[in-house]
C-alpha cells in the first residue's frame, strides 16, 4: 500500500511498506481461503471474486493485516504503560477469495450450507473468460440474496443506470480501481455491520 493511501498497481511485483520497498513472494493462487478468524465474537466473512491474484493481496494486507505485529505492539505497550484495561471482543475480517464468478458461487452456496454465511462480496466487472461482475451477483443473489456486494472495476462496459436497472439494487456500491484504502475500509465495515443487523434481527 503506497504512502498516499492507493492500493498498489495491481501489475506489480512490489509493494511499498513503510517506506521501503520490498519484493513480493510468489504470488498466492487467485483462489484461496483465509483462516477462520478466532479473536472475539463477531466474524465478518468478505468474499472476493477477481481473476487478478495481487488483487486479492492487497485486500488481504488491508482487511487481515498481521495479526503477529499486532500482538507484538500490545506486548510492547504493556511492558511500558502496564497491563491494559479488558477490551470488549474485536469484529475481525475473515477474507476468502474465487479466481472467477463460478467458483465464487460455488463457495456462497458451500458456506451457506454450513452455516457460515458471506456477509459482503467485492466482484471485479471483468474476468474472462467466465462470468462478467454483473452475471456474477444475478447468479449469487438469486440463491443467497442477502449477501452485500460491491462491483470493483477500472472499466465502462455498462453505464451505472443499466446495472443498477439489470440488479435491481440501487444501494449497490460501486469501487472504482486503483482503489483508496480507506474506501475499501468505509465499504467493508458498512456493509458488513449492515448484514450483521439484518442477522441479528431474523435471530
Amino acid at each position: 500500500m503506497s504512502s498516499n493511501g492507493k492500493l498498489p498497481d495491481p501489475t506489480r511485483e512490489t509493494v511499498s511498506q513503510g517506506g521501503s520497498s520490498r519484493s513480493l513472494s510468489q504470488a498466492p493462487p487467485a483462489a484461496w481461503t483465509g483462516p477462520e478468524s478466532t479473536r472475539g465474537d463477531e466474524v465478518r466473512r468478505v468474499l472476493i471474486i477477481d481473476d487478478n491474484a495481487a488483487i486479492h493481496r492487497d485486500f488481504q494486507k488491508l482487511l487481515c493485516p498481521d495479526a503477529r505485529a499486532s500482538a507484538d505492539l500490545d506486548a510492547l505497550d504493556a511492558a511500558i504503560f502496564g497491563a491494559p484495561a479488558a477490551t470488549p471482543p474485536r469484529s475481525t475480517f475473515q477474507v476468502d477469495g474465487a479466481s472467477q464468478g463460478q467458483e465464487g458461487l460455488e463457495k456462497v452456496r458451500r458456506m451457506q450450507r454450513c452455516g457460515r454465511p458471506y456477509a459482503l462480496m467485492f466482484v471485479d466487472m471483468r474476468m474472462p473468460p467466465g462470468w462478467d461482475g454483473i452475471e456474477t451477483i444475478e447468479r449469487i443473489w438469486s440463491e443467497c440474496p442477502d449477501i452485500e456486494a460491491v462491483i470493483c472495476s477500472a472499466y465502462s462496459d455498462y453505464s451505472w443506470h443499466d446495472v443498477i436497472r439489470r440488479l435491481k439494487r440501487p444501494e449497490l456500491r460501486l469501487l472504482s480501481k486503483p482503489f483508496e484504502s480507506k474506501d475499501v475500509l468505509e465499504l467493508a465495515w458498512s456493509l458488513t455491520s449492515r448484514w450483521l443487523r439484518r442477522a441479528a434481527m431474523k435471530r
